[in-house]
């Protein structure tokens, strides 16, 4: 199944829970896209795909200036997996196709 699409994602946070949306393609295993979430938009960098296995990197600035790691597996039409927020620790995101 491909990881390529446009996604919907879900992300438990400190600061509750955050919507974002996702648009990944893959070529070979490498992973390129972007995500958008509260009006921001930002290119994915550091992007993997083995098999169903996803990873990539995201800079954000709001609410404060972090690099998300995000690390999953794609299911079908679901995508479920674990960010990692530097030293605030790792915490759950869950999505589906849009």
């Amino acid at each position: 199944m491909s990881v390529d699409g446009n996604w919907n994602i879900t992300m438990s946070t400190p600061m509750g829970e955050r919507q974002a949306t996702l648009t990944l393609k893959s070529d070979g295993g490498t992973l390129t896209g972007n995500q958008s979430a509260e009006g921001n938009s930002a290119e994915i960098f550091d992007g993997a795909v083995n098999g169903n296995d996803v990873s990539w990197k995201l800079d954000i600035t709001n609410p404060m200036p972090l690099t998300l790691a995000f690390s999953g597996k794609v299911d079908g039409d679901s995508i479920a997996g674990e960010m990692g927020i530097g030293p605030m620790g790792s915490f759950p995101f869950k999505g589906v196709r849009a």
